[in-house]
């Protein structure tokens, strides 16, 4: 076919050329003419689809080709072409617009064709003679001011693209395509229909409103349906939207890849279909859907067909029950239903078209073939009186009201342009740019700097009746002109949804992850689809789909859901807790057991054995015991400033008051032995006034220690986070490890020395000596307190408190047992071992 196509080339240079070479410029291919029109001082164009389609023609470029023949009368266009004359004989008829100048009209059927919608732009624009031969078009002005049309957004941009240069205005009522807003391509367009930049985000939001994030979408194959999908789309991802399939349709697909389209339906999970249709191909995909038995989807629909009754009539298996979508606001033209129903005027036009429009409009014939046939025969004075047709349906009053505010805006520019007295620009472009006026109705009517109105819509829901009809309900308005938290205001009014559903459909990918988890995306699938992951130990979400979890502050932790960080359970040594009972019981067991041991002391303190035993270190060193058990109370609480100060300050001097009086009862029983031996006078410096000051000057340089400790840096109560994630351990910081480990370390050394000296007089005579009993008592207090070292420093928390009491408890029991129940044993058990007699015999060593 290549060298065809250059053939084909050649031959329209060659023409081309001869044209350029006439000196007149001739009209080649069939003449256009007007399917309506009339006379006036100033003429207007309209383009109307009165056909939606067209017979298609095998072309074999061998001939002309044939004239296209237009079918499916379209009853919807002779409407918009009825509120065009009813605006301009309103006009015509009025003294302040236009006075003393008449508008006539040109009026094209399109087809619903680009092609012929462009012929008969340019047939609009150079005027059309039925004489070709003496055609001087070329060199003439233009034969319109302005055109009406159309109502589609592809074949609007076609005209545009081709009268653009030449400045004549292109007033759509119904194209509502944004790219259509770009003055760079499309100078000369104007509309009364707000773009698509508008509907497309509204529908976005609205969908977004009723938590719809998982949708489907179809879009018609065209302009209109590409670009408003697009915008929605890229909306629809901005607010949280994901689309699950986005389908391009147009009615005259083939049955395989409308077959695609359901079955790609059939297999979604999204129950909401977004249908950026036009009426048309809505009509086809309903049917197809009503074929395979496919109902219960939510639909959501542009102004194309959200308020159609032929659509609604033609949904037989409601499919569409419950759908919700936008239309332009409600509007009244008084007296344009009244002039619409008068069609008599019409036969004016075109024989053909109005013979074709007669026979439609009344379902007869003028010309009856055969006598026989069922059809009844026009008369040409039939009455639109209880006829109901797409004629007769005045739903679309908002789209006629569009086309009346667009011819009253160019009458209104003529209006300026003709009253301008000083310089002005006579451009009727710019001029219809600029107007800014009010309809009778009370409607304003102005454009911005794309030529387009404000974009104001009705929320309209389909509800249907138990008699099989729908009602078109207005549940809302969204308005672009107001803030965007008001641009969409939904009224309180019962909605029905999908299957007469008074629930809203829940259609999502993924359900909402509630507080307490993240989303986590699924691999492969779009945003809106994730699993929800509960958030880690000591992490939270309190909000509904949270991509992340936060962190609780250091002082808190996650409660089981993961919702709210908890303050952290405080934990410290207790009497209420078992482990503090325990100590606590032990600690008074211990106190009351010293007390009942001083109390035998007392009642046989004039017996040789408590006398023999120095009875005033005994009783010191019984008072420091109970001391002992006492401090350990001290650690049972919760830490505060005076309590941590006191623990470890009471336990350590009580310890060097204990150990001292042990150490001086083992230093008497060594030097009294020690004395007996010839020349010795070593008791002077061990008698009653030396023991004390002793015990009082070993007690006093712990004291000292004690105070320095506390003066330079004391202990204190701190919070350790570290230990456990989901606990606060309230415990007593040393302040000064050094002042810790001196006390403990003085404590040691006096112990020590003690079980040295006891150790050295352990052979002495028995019934006097207690040397073996503090030796066991000291070798009992320094294993505790050397196992005490690791214990404590491996011990978390409240065990350390713990550790520390039961090294306390444990090493003053040892001191209580091993010197003080043997005694006692006697004094209650044995009591004829209790005499001075016993005492002195025992006392002799024994002969080898």
């Amino acid at each position: 076919h290549q060298p065809l196509r250059w053939a084909l080339l050649h031959l329209l240079l060659v023409i081309s050329d001869s044209v350029a070479e006439d000196s007149e410029c001739r009209q080649t291919g069939y003449v256009e003419n007007p399917q309506l029109f009339k006379d006036g001082d100033m003429m207007l164009g309209g383009l109307f689809s009165f056909h939606s389609n067209w017979i298609e023609i095998e072309e074999n470029f061998m001939e002309k080709p044939k004239q296209l023949q237009c079918i499916s009368l379209n009853f919807r266009e002779f409407q918009l072409a009825q509120a065009m004359r009813f605006a301009i004989e309103e006009i015509n008829n009025s003294s302040d617009l236009l006075p003393g100048i008449s508008l006539g009209y040109n009026v094209y059927d399109t087809c619903g064709s680009n092609a012929r919608s462009i012929k008969a732009a340019l047939a609009l624009i150079n005027g059309n003679e039925n004489d070709p031969a003496t055609l001087k078009a070329c060199t003439k002005p233009a034969q319109v001011q302005a055109i009406m049309g159309e109502a589609s957004s592809s074949p609007s941009m076609a005209i545009s693209t081709v009268i653009g240069p030449f400045h004549i205005p292109l007033i759509s009522h119904y194209a509502t395509c944004a790219c259509l807003s770009d003055k760079s391509k499309y100078p000369s367009f104007l509309r009364t229909i707000p773009s698509d930049h508008y509907q497309s985000r509204a529908l976005a939001h609205l969908v977004k409103h009723f938590g719809w994030t998982w949708v489907g979408a179809i879009r018609s194959n065209n302009d209109y349906g590409n670009n408003g999908m697009a915008i929605f789309t890229e909306t629809a991802l901005e607010v949280g939207i994901c689309l699950e399939y986005s389908l391009p349709f147009f009615r005259t697909d083939s049955s395989e890849k409308i077959q695609k389209i359901i079955d790609i339906i059939k297999a979604s999970t999204s129950k909401v279909i977004v249908a950026f249709l036009a009426n048309m191909d809505l009509d086809v995909i309903i049917h197809k859907l009503s074929a395979n038995n496919l109902t219960g989807y939510q639909w959501v629909g542009t102004e194309a067909w959200n308020f159609d009754s032929q659509t609604a009539k033609g949904d037989a298996n409601h499919i569409l029950d419950g759908a919700i979508g936008l239309y332009i606001p409600k509007a009244h033209v008084s007296g344009l239903a009244e002039f619409m129903l008068d069609v008599k005027p019409l036969n004016s036009s075109n024989d053909g078209l109005f013979t074709e429009f007669w026979e439609a409009l009344f379902s007869c014939k003028f010309k009856l073939s055969q006598p026989g046939e069922p059809q009844r025969e026009c008369t040409g004075h039939e009455d639109l009186t209880g006829v109901e047709n797409i004629f007769t349906d005045m739903s679309h009053m908002p789209i006629f009201n569009n086309v009346y505010k667009g011819v009253y805006a160019v009458a209104h520019a003529l209006h300026n342009i003709l009253e301008c007295k000083e310089t002005c620009n006579n451009s009727i472009l710019q001029q219809i740019r600029k107007v800014a006026f009010k309809t009778k109705e009370g409607d304003e009517v102005y454009f911005n700097e794309n030529g387009d109105p404000v974009a104001k819509y009705e929320i309209i829901n389909w509800q249907p009746r138990t008699n099989g009809h729908v009602d078109f309900v207005t549940v809302g308005v969204y308005d672009a002109s107001l803030p965007a938290e008001k641009q969409m205001n939904l009224q309180n009014k019962s909605l029905i949804w999908a299957q007469r559903s008074l629930q809203v459909p829940v259609s999502v990918c993924s359900e909402q992850c509630p507080p307490g988890t993240r989303k986590v995306l699924q691999k492969g699938k779009p945003v809106c689809c994730h699993d929800c992951i509960l958030c880690a130990e000591g992490e939270i979400s309190n909000i509904t789909d949270s991509i992340s979890c936060v962190g609780c502050p250091p002082e808190f932790w996650s409660n089981d859901r993961r919702d709210a960080c908890e303050t952290k359970e405080a934990e410290f040594l207790s009497y209420e807790e078992m482990m503090g009972s325990l100590l606590t019981a032990a600690s008074l067991f211990g106190t009351c057991l010293t007390a009942a041991v001083a109390f035998i002391f007392f009642r046989y303190r004039k017996t040789p054995l408590v006398r023999a035993n120095n009875s005033e270190l005994s009783f010191l060193l019984l008072f420091s015991l109970t001391l002992c058990f006492l401090c350990s109370l001290t650690f049972i609480r919760r830490p505060s400033e005076w309590s941590c100060m006191l623990r470890h300050t009471a336990f350590g001097i009580t310890f060097v008051l204990c150990i001292s009086c042990v150490l001086g009862k083992t230093m008497v029983v060594l030097m009294a032995f020690k004395a007996t031996l010839p020349g010795e006078n070593i008791m002077k410096w061990f008698g009653p006034t030396q023991q004390r000051l002793s015990v009082l000057g070993l007690t006093f340089i712990q004291v000292i220690i004690c105070i320095l400790w506390l003066v330079i840096s004391p202990p204190f109560p701190s919070t350790n986070l570290k230990e456990y994630k989901d606990k606060i351990i309230l415990e007593c910081s040393l302040g000064s490890a050094v002042g810790f480990w001196s006390v403990l370390g003085y404590i040691g050394l006096l112990a020590v020395l003690c079980f040295i000296f006891a150790f050295l007089a352990r052979k002495l005579p028995d019934n006097f000596n207690e040397a073996k009993f503090i030796t066991f008592s000291m070798l009992i207090f320094c294993a505790v307190w050397i196992t005490f070292i690791p214990a404590y420093v491996s011990s978390p928390g409240k065990f350390s408190v713990a550790v520390e009491i039961f090294a306390i408890l444990a090493s003053s029991f040892g001191l209580l047992i091993c010197i003080f129940v043997p005694k006692c044993y006697i004094m209650l058990l044995k009591p004829e071992r209790n005499t001075k007699k016993n005492m002195m015999g025992k006392g002799t060593p024994k002969s080898p």
